[in-house]
Order: structure tokens, then C-alpha cells, then sequence
């Protein structure tokens, strides 16, 4: 398995993997004449356990194994990759008037070859026999056959910004481009063009013109493509808290497959502790495999990890551009000791020598893929992994997910009950960091209830006790942080005349209200679609549309409206398109170029940012009341993390959440920082209906153009399912999709629901069985719903 083969199909010749031996064939192949594997090209290119593992995601995810090897494999390594013909150096001397036509004709080009090789596609045109030629040539030991990147590696060219070392003359500069030279100056006189644009908030043409007048040089530089650029300088370990030396003491004791919950409150130095236990590892020769739920986290732990391991650090991620991820999948290829940063595509990533997997904010659902199939768990593959590789995992948070949570607890306490914690297939072990370093308290959380502000006629976007706090934040030179929901600026717009509300047409949503600068559109969070703002009511002709719902930008306008003196940065989607914005927003921040950082999810995963004393909660009651069965786990895992990015520094923090429903026990547990009372209270809740982790769920989307195509197809199936169905298994549905429509599909669903007891039936099998028009994705264990 995992060898790269050629194969005939056709009048062609095609690259395949072989990916199982099988000495029968299927029964419908009988009449059908097959031929033979022209050639392997490469043997092993992917390990056995490899293949274990891709076949285990297969079939616990109800896939096909080739679905499977798409997602795992970077864009194009196949089509990116060229089989080869290359001479060899015989042992002994061969005598060419031995071959026949066609292999004396395909010697001949590839001596005449300046490096003595050609691509298979080329050799192939020379000769009609050419392939009897090939073989011919690879039995009497004069050629070998291999697998190659397309062109040999180029180095990457990216250009830079350098000040000359001339003096500023104020006669010949305007201001702002005084400024500019000045901000370029505090930054050490030398950025990559895309980060000069970012935190001197200039245009490439500006920077041109600098460099006419030679202030300033543009110049390409050979950066490698394995990674982000990063400017952080060497450093050495820190010295550890006594919890910190205790949880690192017991994973350099770890060589085996085990699991570990690190459970440490925000701010205790989780991530220290992940270096330091990584050291001894990559010492010892073995690769490290770290993974994060969002792109965003990679530069800034990105240049904490190169600052300590050097260029042993890579990363992997989609935010990649296709050459860049093939890049560096060949690159881990290699058997050299690695550490690799990445998304949960970086969980398929094909690490030799794997000694070490970390899962840094495991409870995140970023870990979760929901479409296209497979609709795999991050965190599950990796525990899979763990155990093919024989290597500890580490999964990391202040928050655990209950799954966890609960999985841990129940190991642990019937490794108790057997005398040992290695009675357990996969051994547990629970290491907590219950302070933070240098005992720094955690932020005390103040819950404003916004109906007493309304009681009080405060109708502002800010209670008066966020009011207060953000006035302050300026002349304390601190900074803050407002965590939102939602991007954009208006979550839709209404005419108040008639109430027409402006949706969009491929979806059954509203359209959201955007406005970047001074011009207004309307954009479709779900397929894209944007239009203008119109002037008036396409309905009834009324001028008088109005905004409702808050967004990222909408906070922003109005806090330049009541406080102009605090400079805003937002953070979000809309703001982090472009490459390495992420990385320069945030060193924008640190540097002190704002006050305040509005944002959304993002702010919420793993930022560190000592300056921030103040966390505003803008509506907390946008997480309680979603349709998800985990809605409050969701709730009480964002706000306690979004708590935790205040008070990370030598001064104290607070945390401001303004909600309607201050009473929510999620909402409660998070102001006490009360991790323990809120997962008794969930705990109690799931296990009354049986919902995971005491019950498991798979849930079947029905997509189609045709709306009673794809009605009538969640029907046929939900039919049977119910036909077949065995006790502990419950058939929900059909019903249609909380958003019936998007991106012109219609969507139905069904969902089962099962206890621990009952065996997961296969249904993987119900795709082939409705119209071809319709789509079925199956999730086996979703989080989303909708």
C-alpha cells in the first residue's frame, strides 16, 4: 500500500496509488478485461501506518477511502508530480547491440540528455514501442524509474522595504510621508512590502515614490516557502512554576501512546510547557506535530516556536497557496526532526518519527470539519494517530470539551479500580495548571443585565459600566479588547414603511449591511452574493430603510462617534483576507497603534497580549440560544476565553459582559471562573437525553437544486432507516434545514440518535440508493446542525 503506480487506461497513461492487495476482484470486473500495473514508480511512498489511518478515517466516517485521500493529501501532489526515466550507473558493462529498436532508440535520447533523464511523457512520443522500450531498458539494468517535482525547487523571491539611512527633509516630504518614514524607522528601517503596507497603512504607489526620491529601497529577497516569515529573536526557556515543572515532569515520562489532559486556566503557560516538551524529542530525533484550531493563532505561536527551535519550525495550514502546501509536504517527507504547526489538515501531514502530538485548545469546534465529506474530527484522528505511531497526545485548554472531560474521568477512574493507569488500551493521564504565572489572579467578571440599562434609558450599543471603563482605558495608557459575534456592520436591513427586509436571492437569509469607507453594500455571509445599498424599498418605494443587529464595524463606528480619542482596530474576517494581515494587525496592536481590538471569534483563541487590562463582552446572549445541543458549552468556552486575553500582564484586568439573561448557569459559571460548576450542571443535562458524550449522533444532509427532489429523497431514506431501525436508535426527521435554502440548493436532513449501548449503523450506503441529482453528506458525530 502507498506505492505510486502507472497505469494503461485507455490510449494514456495514468498515475495511480495502490491503496489495498486484493487477489479477487468484484464480480461486475469479470466481464471486463483488465490489464496490468504497467509499472511501480515509487515504492512506499507513504507509510503503512499511513494507510492505516486514512482507512480508519474511512471507515469511521462512513467514506470512501479515495474522498478520504484528497482531503489528506496538499492540492495536486500527484498532478504536481512527474514520473521520471534516469540512467544508472551499472556495476558491469552492458552491451547495448543486445536491445531491440525501441530501447536503443530511448538510450540514445537519454545519453544525448544534458543530466541524463527525461520525463516518462517525453520518452513516450519518441518511440510508438516505447514502453516495450522501458522495460526492456529497467531489466538489463540501464535505467531507473522515479518520481519527481515537476522543476527543480526555486528559490522564493518577496520584496522588501529598506530605509537608505538619508536624512528626512521635512522641505521635500508631506507629512504623511514624513510619517511614514518615521513609522518605518521605529520598526527597524527593514519590512517585507506586505507587511509595510499593513502597519503603515500606505499604498505601494506612496512607497514608489518614497523610493524615486531615495529614501527608500524595494528590493526582492529569497525567503523559503515552508513557513511565515518571521523576525522573532532566539530565546532561551523560561523558568517553570511548580505546577508547570510537576506536568512537565510527568510528559518527559511519556514514550508510549497516551492521552493527556492538560487542563490549565488561561494564562497559567500552557504553551511553555509544550516547548519545553518538545526539546527532548527533537533532540532525540523525533518530529513533533502541533495543531491549532484557526489560522489566525499560527504567526504568533509560529514566532514563539521558530524563536525557540529555529527553522526546524513548519507550517501547514489551507491559508497556503497550493505550491507553498506541496511544498512543504515534500519537505516532511524527509526523516529529519521537525516540528509542524497547523490547522486540522495538519493532522493528515506525513510526519516520520512522530514522537509528540499537541492539540492546543481541544474543546475548539474549528477541530470539526462539517463539509465536504469526510466530516472528520481533528481530535479523534489524532488520538487514532497517537496510537499507530505509539506517541503521547497532549490536548490542551482552560475550557476541555465535555467529551474529554468526561472520557478522561471515566479512564482514570477504571484505571483506578484496576490498581494501575496502564490497564487501559490507551492510557490517561490529567496534569491541571490551576494559576497563572507569577500568581497573577484571574480578571473578576462584572455581568451588566442590559434590561436594567434599558429601565434606566440607556439605549446605547454600551452599558454605562463598559462606558466608564473604555473612557478611562485611554488616560491609563492600557488597552482593550470588544469581543462581538458577528462581522460586518448591520446584521440585516428593514423598511420601515412596509417591512420589507432585504434577503438574499440564492439563500433564505437576510442580507447583511456592510460599510467599509463611504460606500454601502450588502453582503450574503453564506454564498457571497453582494449587491449596492439600495436608496429605497425595492417593495414599496420608501426611503426610510433602517439597520438593525450589531457587527464588528458597527461597534467601531460607534465608538469614533462617543469616544474619538481611542483609536480602533478591528479584527475579524473582513479585516484578515488578505495574506499575513493576521500577523500585522496584531503586531500593529502590540506596538501600541490602537487602543482598542474589536473583534469576533478570533479574539478568542490563544492571543497573547499583555497591554490588555479591559475585555468587553458586547452580547453574550448571541452564543446561549443557538440551536445546537452543546450551545452552552459553546457559551461558556468562548466567554471564559475571551475573559481570559485581559489582566496577562504585570496589571490586573477586568471583564465587562453585558447580556439580557445574567441568570444562565453557563453565564454564572464563567463570572466565578467556575470550570467544575458548569460542567455538573451539563453533565446532568445530556445524560437525561442522551446526547454525546453519553449517546452518539449521525446526521444526514440532502442537498439539491430540485426542492421536492430533495424532499422526497430525506423521506425515502428516513423510511427506511425507520424500517430498520433496532432499538436504542431513534430516526429524527426528515425535516427541512434551519436554512432551507443556500446558494440555490435546497436542504433537508435526518438525524440519528443512538445510546452508548446501541451499535452506529452504516449508512453510507444510502447515497447510491437516491436520485443522482441530490447530494447526502453523512457527520458522523456533528456539532452543527444546521
Amino acid at each position: 500500500m502507498g506505492d505510486i503506480l502507472s497505469v494503461p487506461f485507455g490510449q494514456r497513461q495514468l498515475s495511480a496509488i495502490a491503496v489495498r492487495h486484493s487477489s479477487t476482484h468484484q464480480p461486475k470486473l469479470r466481464s471486463v478485461k483488465l490489464k496490468d500495473v504497467f509499472q511501480v514508480v515509487s515504492h512506499g511512498y507513504f507509510s503503512k501506518d499511513y494507510w492505516k489511518l486514512l482507512e480508519q478515517v474511512a471507515a469511521h466516517y462512513q467514506t470512501s477511502l479515495i474522498q478520504v485521500i484528497r482531503t489528506a493529501l496538499p492540492p495536486g501532489l500527484l498532478a504536481k508530480s512527474k514520473r521520471k526515466i534516469r540512467l544508472k550507473r551499472p556495476e558491469q558493462k552492458l552491451d547495448p547491440t543486445v536491445l531491440g529498436p525501441a530501447a536503443r532508440q530511448l538510450l540514445t535520447h537519454l545519453q544525448q540528455s544534458p543530466a541524463g533523464e527525461y520525463t516518462w511523457q517525453y520518452l513516450q512520443r519518441q518511440h510508438r514501442q516505447s514502453r516495450t522500450g522501458l522495460q526492456e531498458l529497467q531489466q538489463q539494468g540501464w535505467v531507473e524509474s522515479y518520481l519527481a517535482p515537476p522543476q527543480p525547487p526555486q528559490p522564493k523571491q518577496r520584496q522588501a522595504v529598506l530605509l537608505t539611512g538619508q536624512s528626512i527633509a521635512v522641505e521635500h516630504l508631506s507629512p504623511r510621508q514624513q510619517e511614514i518614514l518615521l513609522t518605518l524607522q521605529r520598526q527597524g528601517g527593514d519590512l517585507w512590502l506586505s507587511d509595510a503596507l499593513q502597519r503603515l497603512r500606505t499604498t505601494s504607489k506612496t512607497l514608489r515614490t518614497l523610493a524615486s526620491k531615495g529614501y527608500l529601497t524595494i528590493e526582492p529577497r529569497q525567503v523559503l516557502r515552508v513557513g511565515s516569515h518571521s523576525q522573532a529573536m532566539r530565546d532561551q526557556p523560561k523558568v517553570l512554576t511548580a505546577d508547570q515543572q510537576s506536568a512537565l515532569t510527568a510528559l518527559n515520562q511519556l514514550a508510549e501512546a497516551t492521552q493527556v489532559l492538560l487542563h490549565g486556566v488561561t494564562g497559567s503557560g500552557k504553551t511553555e510547557v509544550y516547548l519545553q516538551a518538545i526539546a527532548p524529542r527533537l533532540a532525540a530525533g523525533q518530529s513533533v506535530l502541533v495543531l491549532v484550531p484557526e489560522i489566525g493563532l499560527t504567526p504568533q505561536l509560529t514566532d514563539r516556536f521558530r524563536s525557540r527551535f529555529g527553522e526546524q519550525v513548519c507550517v501547514y495550514h489551507s491559508a497556503l497557496s497550493e505550491g507553498e502546501r506541496y511544498d512543504t509536504w515534500r519537505h516532511l517527507l524527509s526523516a529529519h526532526a521537525q516540528v509542524v504547526i497547523g490547522t486540522r489538515s495538519a493532522i493528515f501531514t506525513p510526519l516520520a518519527n512522530l514522537g509528540l502530538i499537541i492539540l492546543d485548545e481541544e474543546h475548539d469546534s474549528s477541530y470539526k470539519q462539517d463539509q465536504p465529506m469526510p466530516c472528520y474530527h481533528a481530535r479523534t484522528v489524532a488520538r487514532w494517530r497517537s496510537q499507530l505511531a505509539n506517541c503521547p497526545l497532549i490536548l490542551g485548554s482552560a475550557t476541555p470539551s465535555l467529551e474529554t472531560w468526561v472520557n478522561t474521568r471515566n479512564t482514570l477512574e477504571g484505571a483506578q479500580q484496576c490498581g494501575t493507569p496502564t490497564d487501559s488500551p490507551c492510557p490517561t493521564h490529567y496534569l491541571s495548571l490551576p494559576n497563572r504565572i507569577n500568581t497573577r489572579p484571574l480578571p473578576p467578571v462584572k455581568l451588566v443585565d442590559m434590561r436594567q440599562e434599558l429601565y434606566a434609558g440607556n439605549r446605547s450599543l454600551f452599558s454605562r459600566p463598559l462606558q466608564t471603563a473604555l473612557e478611562q482605558l485611554k488616560a491609563s495608557a492600557e488597552q482593550g479588547l470588544l469581543f462581538i459575534q458577528r462581522r460586518g456592520h448591520s446584521r440585516f436591513v428593514s423598511c420601515r414603511s412596509c417591512g420589507h427586509v432585504m434577503d438574499c436571492p440564492n439563500c433564505d437569509v437576510s442580507l447583511a449591511y456592510h460599510r467599509p469607507g463611504t460606500t454601502a453594500y450588502l453582503r450574503c455571509h453564506y454564498c457571497g452574493f453582494t449587491q449596492g445599498q439600495p436608496e429605497r424599498c425595492p417593495s414599496c418605494g420608501s426611503p426610510y430603510l433602517k439597520n438593525f443587529g450589531s457587527g464588528t464595524q458597527r461597534i467601531v463606528d460607534e465608538i469614533e462617534k462617543a469616544l474619538p480619542e481611542l483609536r480602533c482596530l478591528r479584527f475579524d474576517s473582513d479585516t484578515t483576507r488578505a495574506k499575513g494581515a493576521h500577523r500585522a494587525l496584531l503586531e500593529r496592536f502590540a506596538d501600541g497603534e490602537a487602543d482598542l481590538l474589536v473583534g469576533t471569534q478570533m479574539l478568542t483563541k490563544g492571543i497573547d497580549l499583555p497591554n490588555v487590562t479591559l475585555v468587553g463582552v458586547m452580547a453574550a446572549d448571541g452564543l446561549l440560544h443557538l440551536s445546537d445541543y452543546w450551545s452552552a458549552e459553546r457559551a461558556f468556552q468562548t466567554l471564559t476565553q475571551v475573559a481570559g486575553r485581559a489582566g496577562r500582564g504585570d496589571r490586573p484586568g477586568q471583564v465587562i459582559v453585558q447580556t439580557y439573561t445574567p441568570e444562565h448557569f453557563a453565564v454564572q459559571a464563567m463570572q466565578h471562573h467556575s470550570y467544575n460548576t458548569f460542567i455538573e450542571q451539563e453533565q446532568e443535562q445530556r445524560q437525561a437525553l442522551h446526547y454525546p458524550p453519553y449517546g452518539w449522533l449521525i446526521l444526514l444532509r440532502f442537498s439539491g437544486l430540485d426542492a421536492r427532489q430533495v424532499e422526497q429523497a430525506a423521506q425515502d431514506c428516513a423510511q427506511q432507516l425507520q424500517t430498520s431501525a433496532i432499538e436504542g436508535i431513534q430516526v429524527l426527521g426528515p425535516v427541512p434545514a434551519p436554512i432551507l435554502r443556500v446558494a440555490n440548493r435546497y436542504r433537508w436532513q435526518v438525524l440519528l440518535k443512538g445510546t452508548l449501548d446501541s451499535p452506529r449503523p452504516n449508512v453510507s450506503n444510502l447515497r447510491q440508493q437516491v436520485n443522482s441529482q441530490v447530494s447526502v453528506t453523512v457527520d458522523v458525530d456533528p456539532l452543527n446542525l444546521s
